[in-house]
């Protein structure tokens, strides 16, 4: 492990691969743009990225000891790592590769040899995308029982009872098994010991939608009752 120290004028990416030649080379192309923190490591790889809370995840799946696959899952499901775009690197190649990380999780994948010009546009998009989000509205990571209700893409009713993970002044994250139409108009209700209508939201963003459970970004568009940030 290197890097040990942020700098916080920089984003900051995290780079999880048991090659040292490959670390090296992730380095010279990427440290011009990054505070690149690396380890060979796996099993230190969650510590890793709870103490310097990087901005990306670049994760290779083919280490000993240790299913990169695995790692890439903790990462996807721990609360305070979920949000961070984790990009996968494989020596192995093919499409039913690719689909499998897309459904533990990964915002991305490369093949080795990697193209760097490549990786350091899809990079960019991420922080840019991130950044955006940022702006528009501060949010807090925190869970609340929702209840959504609409149609999916295919006009069938549907509804589901889900957990955000993040929320704002008028906006929030959560999973959802039905599949959804950016732009589609739902009912939000907040699920206590007495359910309350809080308004209607509309679908602005999507991730993991090859995954049995997408998960979703939504803006509330008329408030009916008390929401969680006011």
């Amino acid at each position: 492990m290197q890097n040990n120290h942020r700098n916080n004028a920089v984003p900051t990416i995290l780079v999880v691969d048991d090659d040292q030649a490959m670390r090296r080379l992730v380095k010279l192309n990427l440290a011009d743009l990054y505070d690149v923190v690396d380890t060979g490591e796996p099993e230190a790889a969650l510590a890793l990225a709870l103490e310097h809370k990087p901005d990306i995840i670049l994760l290779d799946l083919r280490m000993p000891r240790y299913s990169g696959l695995e790692l890439c899952q903790t990462f996807s499901s721990f609360s305070s790592t979920q949000l961070i775009p984790i990009v996968a690197v494989s020596g192995k190649a093919g499409a039913q590769n690719k689909q499998f990380c897309r459904q533990l999780g990964a915002a991305a994948y490369f093949e080795k040899p990697v193209d760097f010009d490549a990786l350091r546009m899809r990079l960019q998009n991420f922080l840019e995308t991130r950044r955006r989000e940022r702006r528009s509205e501060v949010r807090v990571q925190l869970n609340v029982a929702l209840r959504l209700s609409g149609t999916d893409v295919e006009g069938e009713p549907f509804q589901c009872f889900t957990t955000t993970v993040n929320v704002g002044r008028s906006s929030f994250s959560c999973g959802c098994p039905a599949a959804l139409a950016i732009g589609a108009d739902l009912d939000v209700y907040l699920v206590s010991s007495q359910e309350q209508h809080v308004g209607k939201s509309k679908t602005i963003r999507s991730e993991w939608n090859k995954t049995p459970y997408p998960r979703y970004g939504f803006q509330l568009l008329l408030k009916t009752g008390g929401w969680v940030p006011e």
